[in-house]
């Protein structure tokens, strides 16, 4: 069923921080984006969400294909909503947090044109605000430890 509204309407996303602590070094999981906007860039994993999904499904789905890893247990911990956070339209993003054992293998796939592991400490320059999106996780991992 198709519908039409008055009014114009935001899309929804789904973005993970995903952690994970080797030899006393914290590292987040990032993607390089394979497409504009912010093509070439880092990211956070994530997308937009499918119709007939819960937005913990979304995230996994997002998760898995844009890294190949699956089986992570995720948690929402906030939202962001800001106009002008993707150029492409009004998006508003559910932001999820996991932490994972050791530095599984991934790869950049979909519209990932690759996925690493990188240390809090050297966190290249984000596309979108995931700047903002990943400090906000990193005071919620650090509780989290």
């Amino acid at each position: 069923m198709e519908y039409t509204y008055q009014y114009p309407r935001a899309a929804v996303t789904v973005d993970i921080a995903l952690f994970s602590k080797v030899e006393n070094h914290d590292y987040v999981l990032l993607i390089r984006r394979d497409r504009p906007p912010f093509e070439g860039c880092w990211a956070l994993p994530g997308g937009f969400i499918e119709m007939d999904e819960t937005l913990l499904e979304s995230a996994l789905r997002e998760l898995e294909e844009e890294t190949g890893l699956k089986g992570v247990t995720l948690k929402q911990f906030n939202a962001y909503g800001d106009p002008g956070r993707d150029p492409r339209h009004r998006t508003v993003t559910i932001a999820f947090i996991g932490v994972c054992e050791g530095l599984p293998a991934v790869t950049g796939m979909d519209d990932a044109r690759e996925a690493a592991w990188h240390p809090v400490e050297a966190i290249p320059s984000l596309g979108f605000d995931h700047k903002l999106i990943l400090n906000d996780a990193l005071k919620v991992y650090q509780e989290m430890k």
